[in-house]
């Protein structure tokens, strides 16, 4: 089975091209000749490829909100809806801690991706574990030695 429509517009474009296109003008038709089409296309792509040049990449300075007030009360509450928090985690003395250094940043805040915060979140972890491992293991060593006394 051969596509009749492709074929009658590489017939007419073969034969007719002149008239149809005359016609398809005086019309204000849009040429559905194979060529007329391959032709737009590229002609598509040509003035994508131009727009390419006026494309800028905006510096993170550029894009900072400037503080006030109202902007930093409408974001916290944004922020507290959106990611379902009771209200009193606005009152809590970290959220206060993380605003207070974000506060210092001169240049917009780098907030970390999953995989750095999972990262993080295991080494602080990690961490706390050592730290408690060393403290519980004096207290064991005391009351080893405190038994040792006793037993005489």
């Amino acid at each position: 089975i051969v596509n009749e429509t492709s074929t009658l517009r590489r017939h007419a474009e073969a034969k007719f091209a002149g008239k149809y296109r005359t016609w398809a003008k005086a019309n204000t038709f849009t040429s559905k000749l194979p060529g007329d089409i391959a032709a737009e296309k590229k002609k598509a792509a040509h003035a994508q490829q131009m727009i390419d040049a006026h494309l800028t990449e905006r510096k993170l300075s550029e894009r900072t909100i400037p503080y006030t007030h109202q902007n930093f009360r409408k974001a916290a509450i944004e922020w507290l809806v959106a990611t379902d928090q009771p209200i009193q985690a606005l009152e809590h003395p970290k959220f206060k801690e993380m605003i207070d250094v974000a506060s210092r940043a001169t240049q917009g805040v780098k907030i970390p991706g999953r995989k750095a915060t999972r990262a993080e979140i295991m080494h602080i972890f990690k961490n706390h574990l050592t730290k408690l491992k060393k403290k519980l293991n004096v207290c064991t060593i005391l009351h080893s030695i405190c038994s040792y006394l006793t037993r005489f």
